[in-house]
């Protein structure tokens, strides 16, 4: 079995998701995925990326596109302007995001880049040092010296000015799982961060983000603009593959480019392994 991945670790999404606050243990699943590679024998190609000549011509009988996603970049004015990043800039490429910022997008996506970009921890924090600020952020009160064990919640200075907008009508990350998302809007609302629903987005430059809420015009002088607006899956290899008569199987990103879902993935990943035990 051979594993092709265009980046230089493996992981995909996994690589963006391990730096928001309250992920960090990504980083051993990351670990557990690289042993278990070693462990049987995966022919592991990190930093290639193949094409459908290259899998025809080394004659692979089935392949398994878990390719993933690319970001959808809105249509809109001024969306190649320098102030314009995408979350994979920010996350994985680690672009420099300035103080400003306006968020397009308030799916899992846009709650995730949004915390990571008002987080005011430091890289190389400690577990408990990461736990201590987590309590005082909540009131928690591990002591007991105070009623239920809560106590006054500590204020979070957020490192930037942040508005999350969205284009539909309703709660900002209404389609959030219902036991997380109420916590993940008051993390942010508790750090001063803006959340407008009914954004209609008019043009992007050197002043910001011009929109409209609910048909008053605007203008967000923001220094950067991050799109969190959805994704498409990747799978330009199906077509070629499937006609040179290569058994092809979608998973992940590469099968529904919805809101991403590891734990699916990893299903879809593993019901596979049974087909093969099954033939």
């Amino acid at each position: 079995m051979h594993l092709f991945d265009a980046a230089a670790e493996i992981g995909g999404q996994f690589n963006m998701a391990k730096r928001i606050p309250g992920k960090e243990e990504f980083y051993e699943t990351l670990r557990y995925f690289g042993k278990m590679i070693e462990k049987n024998g995966v022919n592991l190609h990190l930093n290639t990326r193949v094409d459908a000549g290259f899998l025809i011509q080394q004659q692979f009988r089935e392949v398994v596109l878990a390719t993933g996603i690319s970001p959808r970049k809105p249509q809109i004015e001024g969306i190649n302007h320098p102030k314009v990043l995408s979350y994979i800039d920010v996350l994985l490429h680690r672009q420099p995001v300035g103080k400003k910022v306006a968020v397009i997008g308030a799916g899992g996506i846009g709650f995730d880049v949004s915390i990571f970009l008002t987080d005011e921890g430091t890289t190389g924090e400690s577990d408990q040092q990461r736990i201590s600020d987590y309590r005082e952020e909540w009131g928690i009160d591990t002591s007991y010296q105070h009623r239920g064990g809560l106590t006054q919640p500590k204020k979070e200075h957020a490192p930037r000015e942040l508005w999350m907008l969205q284009r539909s009508k309703g709660k900002v990350g209404d389609r959030l799982g219902k036991t997380t998302g109420w916590a993940h809007r008051l993390t942010l609302k508790n750090r001063g961060v803006r959340m407008w629903s009914e954004v209609n987005y008019v043009k992007i430059d050197d002043a910001g983000l011009h929109i409209t809420l609910k048909g008053q015009p605007q203008v967000l002088e923001v220094d950067n603009i991050i799109i969190c607006a959805g994704q498409y899956p990747l799978r330009e290899l199906q077509e070629p593959l499937t006609q040179a008569g290569i058994k092809v199987h979608l998973i992940g990103g590469a099968k529904e480019a919805g809101e991403l879902d590891a734990k699916r993935a990893i299903e879809e990943g593993w019901a596979l392994t049974g087909m093969r035990d099954e033939d």
